[in-house]
């Protein structure tokens, strides 16, 4: 009996505990992830969304992802990855950032394609004739252009 009484005291802590967790942890830090929609109804359609300054030099690997950003990305999410609104998101976010979506989110979202989730553009089509190298070699580009833009 000693025996169950402490196996059920057990429970009942750690779920409160866990309870108790749940409610007391903090929101997501300013500019982190979140599921609502960024507004961008001051921007005209076709706009870029976002500010984005260019590094002084880019890595051989990122000089090669620009080339084949402005081939393939860039007629959706624009010049520098500065996004378009009503088309698709900059990618020189804080959304994009390496902690919240790595190198391997930008193959899988070439290769399959991407269910709209944090912006209201629609879906991402997935982008024919690249490969899992072209697509590194793209998001070392976004990540220096993001480095440069202080979003690490």
């Amino acid at each position: 009996m000693n025996k169950t009484i402490v196996a059920v005291s057990a429970v009942v802590l750690v779920g409160g505990l866990a309870i108790f967790w749940n409610a007391t942890r903090s929101a997501p830090p300013p500019g982190g992830h979140s599921m609502v929609p960024p507004d961008t109804s001051d921007i005209a359609q076709g706009d870029p969304i976002a500010e984005v300054s260019v590094p002084a030099q880019l890595s051989a690997e990122a000089q090669i992802g620009k080339r084949v950003f402005e081939a393939k990305c860039a007629v959706c999410h624009g010049t520098n990855a500065a996004g378009q609104n009503g088309v698709a998101p900059p990618l020189i976010h804080q959304t994009y950032r390496p902690g919240h979506h790595s190198d391997m989110a930008f193959v899988y979202a070439a290769q399959n394609g991407v269910q709209s989730h944090h912006w209201n553009f629609g879906n991402m089509p997935p982008v024919e004739g690249l490969t899992d190298g072209d697509v590194k070699m793209v998001a070392r580009y976004i990540r220096e252009l993001q480095e440069e833009n202080g979003i690490f």
